[in-house]
């Protein structure tokens, strides 16, 4: 059985928070992430203890947090999208694309994370916009998702975007375009960049010059131009992946980036408080794995990085999909491709047979195979012994 995130905040959050090297400030997000993960299924939450109605047994059912930040809650918040997200495909080939920026501003994302990814995620809905609307394209309105992920596997700040674009788009005569040069080629990677790469360095030029970027490492005009510098020879990568068809495809594709968090349990090993945090990684495209070994401090400080700022949507979506048009923009381009219209009362259907079998496999006894649980006491939440997280957090960044 794998280690818990939440056992490496146990283990390790003393010394974490001991050393200023590791935690000059934790965020009021990030402390109250901490605590989240800490408590989520324990009795600092309270629940519910159940019986079962034929044997007899006995459990325990303590509440989850729901943090989306939290490795136990992420995987019913995933299943509850992929169902909520499936009337909205369209039977088209689709395209992953992922815009990632330099490292050169990873320090202005330690000191303004809302900045940095509220601009990359309009960057790049803007560019997709631009070169879907070319006729050298597409000459169409497309429709795409965007998620934001801001990690690597060994939890290293690297800041990107996945998008997950149909191949096609609807035009203002309500007529379906598929793609000019291939029906599963959308746009060139290498004009994708520059486009992407000159709308980002406007923005960030547009936010020195009102005052917006107080906390910039690069205080000095001469260190905004350096950077800049480094900026325009970079290469600022976009990369897009094989396309994709058919809809049950796209959408398990899709639905393990959109709630993917930073680590999962499945991936911490061990936990030593002698050694640190053993953590499993990809070693290639391949699906080759390996291990590393990191310093729990150092992992916690790692982790606490990826807290995204209070109230931001990582999920976004844009064109046909733009949610304050979706329902008419989505009827039209059914009509255009001859689908037929969503039944309701079928995907209700579905929606409760996946809700029914869940419970079935929920409440029956693992023990007798034959009985139910019922709860027979309501637990209070019971508070528990965790760090002080309060002298240590200010206020979000």
């Amino acid at each position: 059985m794998s280690a818990t995130l939440a056992e490496v905040l146990r283990t390790f959050g003393p010394a974490f928070l001991s050393k200023p090297v590791h935690s000059p400030a934790l965020t009021t997000a990030q402390g109250r992430v901490w605590r989240d993960i800490v408590s989520c299924r324990t009795p600092a939450r309270g629940g519910t203890r159940q019986q079962c109605d034929q044997c007899g047994h006995e459990q325990c059912l303590f509440h989850s947090c729901r943090n989306r930040h939290c490795p136990q809650c992420h995987n019913s918040a995933r299943d509850a999208w992929r169902c909520a997200q499936l009337a909205e495909l369209l039977p088209v080939p689709y395209c992953h694309l992922v815009f990632t920026l330099p490292h050169a501003l990873n320090g202005l994302a330690q000191a303004h994370p809302r900045w940095v990814y509220r601009p990359i995620m309009q960057c790049t809905a803007a560019t997709l916009t631009e070169f879907a609307a070319n006729p050298q394209w597409l000459g169409a309105m497309g429709a795409f998702t965007l998620v934001l992920h801001t990690w690597t596997q060994d939890l290293r700040r690297h800041i990107h975007v996945h998008a997950l674009m149909a191949c096609g788009g609807l035009d203002a005569q309500g007529v379906w375009c598929t793609p000019k040069r291939s029906p599963t080629f959308l746009f060139p990677v290498h004009a994708l960049s520059k486009v992407f790469r000159g709308r980002f360095l406007a923005a960030l030029a547009l936010a020195a010059k009102l005052g917006q970027l107080g906390r910039d490492p690069a205080s000095t005009e001469a260190a905004r131009q350096d950077r800049l510098k480094v900026l325009l020879h970079h290469d600022w990568m976009v990369y897009a992946k094989t396309p994709l068809a058919g809809p049950e495809v796209v959408l398990d594709y899709l639905s393990r980036y959109t709630h993917r968090v930073a680590v999962s349990n499945e991936r911490i090993l061990a936990v030593d408080i002698a050694t640190g945090v053993r953590l499993r990684v990809r070693a290639d495209n391949h699906g080759g794995k390996r291990t590393v070994l990191i310093d729990g401090p150092t992992f916690i400080a790692r982790f606490l990085q990826h807290v995204l700022p209070p109230g931001f949507k990582r999920i976004r979506h844009y064109g046909l999909l733009s949610p304050a048009v979706k329902t008419q923009r989505m009827a039209a381009a059914r009509a255009a491709l001859a689908m037929p219209a969503p039944n309701a009362k079928a995907q209700e259907d579905a929606a409760a047979f996946l809700k029914r079998v869940a419970s079935i496999d929920a409440t029956c006894c693992p023990h007798c195979r034959t009985g139910r649980w019922f709860t027979v006491e309501v637990l209070p939440a019971k508070p528990c012994a965790r760090p002080n997280l309060d002298l240590q957090c200010r206020g979000p960044p």
